[in-house]
């Protein structure tokens, strides 16, 4: 006899691949609900309790662990092991068809209970995949629908080879992986235990044309595309979504109107204003050069009249929550732009994985936002309502700009970005550059940098272009210096305890 044991908590499709196993001579061992579900539909299967002798107990928590079942699975085509298998009473398992208990569908429920989000962590499901697995070169192993039809067509052309067992036994190993992943992932948070172990463990979801260069391979895991839906234009490539993420993470930190345009993961122009149109116009203002070929990002949606001035130059890739029917109609005439439609924030808790030779760093996302009542005024004079509006602003541009970064704005709009630079006193010298180089009069404007002032030789240099106020973190231990020097040139200044390095 030629048996095939089928348990599954996903039940797509597993009638139809019953009925051709048992065209091809294989009597059927089924489990539980997979049982029931075949018996509903006529086809003949055999219980696993009655295969074994022993009843399914504890409802259903014990059914295949058995010496009949992982015997027949683990067995081998050797004589010792059919002498033993004799002597037994233990039939070879040549197909095992298993999928897990729907535990990363549970633990998404809204308040789901401790007591079911338990009972559903499979436990003979994942032994039997691992053991069919272990023994690919007598057994094949099926752990998801989608490979049913291969495999019948296998059955059917006698191509059932050791290769393409062996590539069904690494799918199930990958496929017990990610559910055990999943498991100590949701312990982990949700009873706040130290991390001992980094696991990541994430569905290939596409391939990208390249990386950031063409010599580069490139794909993309997990649920990203839950996130933003590709409504028109070319493949979106890997510096694409670098990109536009970088514009998303700060689109989420400012009002819903703000406009926000990224370049090479920093930004190039950001206005927070009235209407989605006015921020934009602005935003592009600060550094129209850069601003061809990039990335825009919107809090609302783009309407026609905006569309039309969109249109005015060439954008890599435009995200917004939605778009007018007229709107859509008129970015669209850019056959080879990316326009996307962002569905839900992305700005959340988690941690920030980048790979180093040997291993990973990890830290947690910096998510911290400014806190008011929390700053310090360090000099004589104090911001104004409008300043300490820009200031707040410029802040949160500062955050998500690339270090060493200073942010010139004025009008919840920005006038010059240094950033990147290995010199704070540079990043200094590029914003007010940048900005006197698109006709900016930076009179009364304010100034963010992202970590402390190392010297005073930056805030003279801010001063004499003509900002009145400045937030930084503070720490230094030159920060008397520091306030000494804009106390001299009445600038106002706040100290907010908070650094923003992004390397």
């Amino acid at each position: 006899m030629k048996f095939a044991l089928l348990s599954v908590s996903d039940k797509s499709d597993i009638i139809d691949l019953s009925k051709s196993l048992i065209e091809f001579g294989y009597d059927i061992l089924a489990t539980g609900k997979t049982a029931r579900l075949l018996k509903d539909n006529d086809i003949p299967h055999i219980e696993i309790s009655v295969f074994t002798g022993f009843p399914e107990i504890f409802d259903g928590r014990v059914k295949t662990l058995h010496p009949k079942v992982f015997g027949g699975i683990l067995m081998r085509n050797e004589e010792k092991d059919l002498i033993q298998a004799e002597q037994n009473k233990i039939s070879p398992i040549e197909i095992v068809c298993v999928n897990l208990y729907p535990f990363k569908k549970t633990i998404k429920k809204d308040n789901v209970a401790l007591e079911e989000v338990i009972e559903n962590i499979d436990i003979g499901g994942p032994g039997l995949i691992r053991a069919a697995a272990k023994n690919y070169k007598y057994v094949s192993v099926l752990t998801s629908p989608n490979q049913y039809s291969d495999f019948i067509e296998k059955l059917k052309n006698n191509s059932l080879d050791e290769n393409y067992r062996l590539n069904l036994a690494y799918k199930a190993f990958s496929h017990t992986a990610d559910y055990d992943t999943t498991i100590s992932n949701y312990f982990e948070k949700k009873f706040g235990f130290e991390k001992i172990n980094l696991r990541i463990s994430e569905k290939l979801v596409s391939n990208l044309r390249y990386g950031e260069n063409p010599h580069q391979k490139a794909n993309v895991f997990g649920d990203f595309y839950s996130y933003f839906e590709i409504l028109h234009g070319k493949e979106i490539s890997y510096n694409n979504i670098l990109d536009l993420v970088a514009g998303v993470e700060l689109s989420e930190e400012l009002n819903s109107a703000a406009c926000v345009i990224i370049k090479h993961n920093n930004p190039c122009g950001v206005a927070s204003l009235d209407s989605p149109y006015n921020s934009y116009v602005q935003a592009l203002k600060c550094d129209p050069i850069s601003a061809f070929g990039g990335i825009v990002v919107f809090g609302e949606e783009i309407n026609e009249s905006l569309a039309i001035k969109l249109n005015e130059i060439f954008l890599e890739v435009i995200v917004a929550p939605d778009y007018s029917t007229k709107a859509l109609e008129i970015l669209k005439k850019k056959k080879d732009r990316r326009i996307l439609k962002k569905l839900k924030n992305i700005n959340t808790e988690g941690l920030s994985v980048r790979s180093i030779p040997g291993g990973f760093l990890v830290q947690d996302k910096d998510i911290a936002t400014l806190n008011v009542s929390n700053l310090k005024f360090v000099t004589e004079n104090k911001p104004s309502s409008r300043e300490m509006s820009d200031l707040v602003f410029a802040w949160s541009v500062a955050k998500h700009t690339k270090s060493n970064s200073i942010i010139i704005a004025k009008n919840k709009t920005t006038l010059g970005i240094g950033a990147g630079q290995t010199s704070r006193l540079d990043s200094v010298k590029i914003a007010v550059s940048k900005a006197k180089e698109f006709g900016f009069d930076l009179s009364n404007s304010v100034a963010a940098s992202d970590a402390f002032f190392p010297f005073a030789d930056g805030v003279i240099k801010l001063a004499d272009a003509g900002v009145t106020s400045i937030i930084q973190p503070g720490g230094s231990v030159r920060d008397e210096e520091v306030i000494q020097a804009a106390n001299k040139y009445k600038l106002s200044m706040i100290f907010t305890g908070i650094r923003h390095f992004k390397h």
